[in-house]
């Protein structure tokens, strides 16, 4: 399984705290098919905290349980 960076945006909470998000996309093998694979995207601040995608444009820090909310468009990684 290999994680890979796709992008990045701010999210800002309700007391107007900027974070920093990142978005991978990780690959992982289908057992038994070689040539099948499933993907996930998640989601961590750039400090490291894992980030949990709710509903639209919202997501919850794990650790803190504050939700934030993208404020720009995804950046992408090249």
């Amino acid at each position: 399984m290999a994680a890979v960076l796709v992008g990045q945006f701010h999210a800002r909470d309700a007391e107007g705290r900027v974070y920093s998000v990142h978005e991978f996309q990780e690959s992982n093998p289908a057992h038994g098919d070689l040539a099948g694979s499933a993907s996930t995207t998640s989601y961590k601040l750039a400090i490291g905290d894992r980030v949990e995608k709710l509903e639209g444009d919202e997501f919850k820090l794990i650790q803190l349980g504050t939700i934030i909310v993208r404020e720009s468009k995804t950046t992408s990684v090249s």
